[in-house]
């Protein structure tokens, strides 16, 4: 090889050997940045499941927080609902207890919950199942045996407790007086049980304050003497019809059985709708036939146990009774709207010669911008009437007659008073039926024994003082009415005795105490129709006494027993005799005159 050569071949050696490391480094050197770069990645997908993770734990952080806020959430609810619970039902009952057995004021323990209603269905279940004596007025022990069982026990005043609320029964008069008369503000009517209200009204039975004391104003004039004495004709001539169709039953001997207590309720049916409403009896008689089956509903539902709330529910029952409480009010605004339809002049001739009746002022006051009066409120003032006025009129008719019937002598002096006052007069004039002394004392008797309200509960409206008693806000305060009537202590040793005589002088002097006898309540809300209903019964009795002597009928059972109102269990039959000359009884004279002394003894 020449030099050239040589030279030729080392630099080619010398190049290769510089070039082949180069080569070398770079590759080198890019495989090291492709490793590299999966390794990020996986970092940068570790990274991203780290974030992920820590977005989870903290979703899943957030859901157990959530979680255990609805749990102490709940746990707070549930804490405070048995706070609730046991405030309502263990230590405000306490409380009471407490605050009344340091006055000396007792009663049955409370039970938890349902506090003496246990005990006291029981006993009144227990007494309405046993038969009565015949022709015995003590009827307390059956109609009220709760509350004369623990006044044995407890005295007079003491405590009875409907679940957790407390009832303070009271029956002494100054005390009752006080209720209703001087301290009336302090205690209100107590809020009437639903299926009662539904059947009564929202009108001047349960209304309070301004507006129930409008209302009493506007229909106050139908009930004024001088206005029903003006009702003597319609009264008389309703009478006259049931008596008349009584004859036309009549055996061939004279003699008829009736039960009294639907030909009663009859007649004030016919009564209340001409006097009341200034209406027809067929017009009205729908009316009360739906308020009929309502009160089927009620007596039901008063023997089952109440559930709060229940009446809320749509079931078959609660259904059938919206629809009732509907064709009602349907019927009433009806019978508002022709009587509305009227002339104007025509209305006001009505009025000014003939009785003012219920209906027509409530339509006059309606019609006043300044009146206030709804066509709504009328309807729940004319369903109150319907009800209340048939059944408390017609249970005082059914008592005086069973209770004549049961005294044949008491019956003969009413008789022979009569026709001593009214004469050849018949029917009677609204001036005879003033003048019937004796048929007075007999129904003023009736009222005592049978009263049509047996009990009034008023409801503390704040913290007062009755007596020597302090009287926590919200108390309710049971009068036993009939416990009140058949009380020894006032009306003396024969109180379950009927002795009409005893009211001979009149109603202060027939016991020792002038606020005794709270037959259709006391103060600024007493009954609006009280005299309504003793006028009818005095009239019909007087009719009645005329034309027929009458008895208890053998299938008569004496059974008094509560629904709402004072009745006959199982009917009143009574056998009605035709008088064969109806003139007066010259045979009794006045032996059985009013207050002398055979009377008293009858």
């Amino acid at each position: 090889m020449d030099g050239s050569g040589a030279v030729l071949y080392c630099t080619i050696k010398r190049a290769s050997h510089q070039q082949v490391p180069n080569a070398t480094v770079s590759l080198l050197q890019r495989k090291p940045r492709a490793g590299s770069s999966r390794e990020g990645g996986r970092e940068r997908e570790r990274e991203r499941e780290r974030e992920a993770g820590g977005k989870t734990e903290s979703r899943e952080d957030m859901e157990t927080w959530k979680w255990l806020m609805k749990v102490a959430g709940t746990s707070v609810i549930l804490l405070l609902a048995v706070l609730k619970v046991g405030l309502t039902f263990w230590w405000r009952p306490r409380r009471i207890e407490e605050h009344f057995s340091k006055q000396g004021i007792r009663g049955p323990p409370y039970r938890f919950f349902i506090g003496n209603v246990k005990e006291l269905v029981g006993m009144m279940m227990k007494a309405s199942s046993q038969p009565m004596p015949d022709c015995s007025h003590n009827i307390l022990p059956r109609v009220l045996s709760f509350y004369h069982h623990w006044k044995k026990i407890y005295g007079c005043t003491f405590l009875i407790w409907f679940g957790p609320t407390v009832r303070l029964a009271i029956s002494d008069p100054d005390l009752i007086r006080e209720i209703l008369v001087s301290k009336s503000e302090f205690f209100e009517k107590n809020e009437s049980h639903p299926l009662v209200k539904q059947l009564e009204g929202d009108g001047l039975l349960s209304l309070k304050g301004a507006k129930w004391a409008h209302h009493r104003r506007i229909i106050s004039p139908t009930f004024h003497l001088e206005n029903l004495k003006l009702m003597v004709p319609a009264v008389a001539s309703s009478v006259a019809n049931m008596v008349e169709k009584w004859e036309s039953m009549s055996t061939s001997s004279g003699d008829v059985e009736v039960d009294v207590s639907e030909w009663f309720q009859d007649l004030t049916e016919d009564i209340i709708t001409r006097t009341a409403f200034g209406i027809s009896y067929e017009e009205g008689k729908a009316i009360f036939k739906l308020q009929a089956q309502q009160m089927v509903l009620a007596a039901e539902a008063f023997q089952k146990v109440f559930i709060p709330g229940y009446r809320f529910f749509p079931t078959r029952r609660n259904l059938y009774s919206w629809k009732l409480d509907r064709k009602i009010k349907k019927s009433l605004v009806g019978l508002i709207e022709r009587r509305k339809s009227k002339a104007w002049e025509g209305a006001e001739e009505e009025v000014e010669g003939g009785p003012r009746d219920m209906l027509g002022l409530m339509i006059r006051a309606s019609t006043q911008s300044s009146a206030g009066v709804s066509v709504n409120d009328i309807v729940e003032e004319c369903k109150g009437f319907f009800f209340a006025g048939k059944h408390s009129t017609s249970n005082l008719m059914t008592w005086t007659a069973v209770l004549l019937a049961m005294h044949p002598r008491w019956q003969e002096a009413a008789r022979e008073e009569v026709f001593r006052v009214c004469g050849a007069r018949h029917p009677p004039s609204k001036d005879d039926v003033v003048k019937l002394k004796t048929l007075s004392m007999i129904v003023s008797e009736a009222l005592r024994l049978y009263p049509p309200v047996i009990a009034m509960i008023r409801r503390a409206t704040a913290d007062a003082e009755l007596g020597s008693y302090k009287i926590p806000r919200g108390t309710e305060i049971l009068i036993p009415v009939l416990a009140l009537h058949h009380d020894q202590s006032i009306w003396g040793n024969d109180a379950n005795e009927f002795n009409p005589a005893r009211f001979a002088e009149g109603l202060a002097r027939a016991s020792k105490h002038p606020f005794s006898l709270v037959p259709f309540g006391l103060g600024v809300r007493n009954c609006i129709g009280q005299n309504l209903a003793i006028l009818q019964a005095k009239l019909a009795l007087a009719i009645i006494l005329r034309r027929f002597k009458f008895r208890l009928s053998p299938k008569y059972q004496h059974a008094p027993t509560v629904l709402m109102l004072l009745y006959p269990q199982h009917g009143a039959p009574i056998v009605f005799s035709r008088l064969v000359n109806q003139e007066a009884p010259h045979d009794q004279g006045s032996h059985y005159g009013c207050g002398s002394k055979m009377a008293a003894k009858v």
